[in-house]
């Protein structure tokens, strides 16, 4: 088996982790490639420093939170590579392997016992494709306390026009995340749709959309003078000026992840009961 390992690098018990999961594979006949960055770490792996984009592998190994697998994904987009996170953030909903199980559960991966779990994700377009997101989009002003003026059409009817701090476009793996936050449903992921959620609408009928997967999504700035920005899954910006839109479509490229279990709602229970917070880590 061939397996890259990505790291969070601001959190040194993410690095001390994966040297010992770098250990950990090489002894147990992996073929491993780390990323450059992570490489700067741990230098003693430095011949196994490859390119997050040039790697060819069978399986990426996260360590972090679901920072660390968006950031990862964004770079790999289209690479059908499968993506196991280990969990060394807050809530980790797209995270596998809890830190204290990591070398047993690494194991039964070496021996095959997993499955691949797809996951769709949204193309985004303004003036041109900008980077495909696997949680959500976000459209918010630029300014504080200030409110947009937007316009939500789905295959081409007017839904809503409302005024809003923002609005989010997410897939079902992003319902969990911020589109939850303010409001909107826990969608299963095996389920075909997205969710459009305004974020702190001034209008009491402005509620969650849950729409096909299969529908282009336009949202479109309407007040003169107002700009947006538009944030995806976190890590990429795009300024959004007064009658431009958005375009949201469903992907070609997957999103792809090893897992253990099939148990989702057992994961909704686990990582909401305690509202995100886990104990602190020394």
């Amino acid at each position: 088996m061939r397996m890259g390992v990505v790291a969070r690098l601001d959190m040194p018990m993410a690095i001390k982790l994966a040297r010992n999961v770098i250990e950990f594979l090489i002894e147990n006949g992996v073929e491993v490639s780390i990323d450059t960055s992570l490489a700067d770490k741990v230098p003693e792996f430095k011949d196994l420093a490859r390119d997050l984009k040039e790697m060819d592998v069978d399986i990426i190994l996260t360590i972090g939170g679901d920072g660390t697998i968006l950031r990862t994904q964004s770079f790999i987009e289209g690479k059908k590579i499968p993506l196991l996170g280990v969990n060394m953030g807050t809530v980790g909903f797209l995270t596998e392997i809890d830190p204290k199980n990591v070398f047993q559960e690494l194991k039964e991966v070496l021996q095959g016992n997993y499955i691949i779990e797809e996951r769709t994700q949204l193309d985004v377009y303004h003036h041109g494709k900008l980077p495909s997101a696997l949680n959500e989009v976000v459209m918010m002003t630029r300014e504080p306390a200030k409110m947009l003026h937007i316009q939500i059409l789905v295959d081409d009817e007017v839904v809503e026009e409302l005024r809003a701090d923002g609005i989010i476009v997410a897939t079902p793996s992003g319902s969990t995340a911020y589109s939850m936050s303010a409001g909107g449903p826990i969608v299963d992921p095996r389920v075909e749709a997205f969710i459009i959620v305004p974020i702190c609408p001034f209008k009491l009928s402005a509620r969650p959309l849950v729409v096909s997967d299969e529908s282009e999504i336009r949202i479109k700035l309407l007040k003169k003078g107002k700009k947006a920005i538009a944030v995806v899954d976190g890590q990429f910006k795009e300024e959004i000026n007064y009658m431009e839109e958005l375009i949201f479509q469903k992907s070609k490229n997957k999103a792809y992840f090893v897992r253990l279990t099939k148990n989702f709602y057992k994961k909704v229970r686990e990582k909401l009961i305690e509202g995100g917070i886990t104990p602190s880590k020394e």
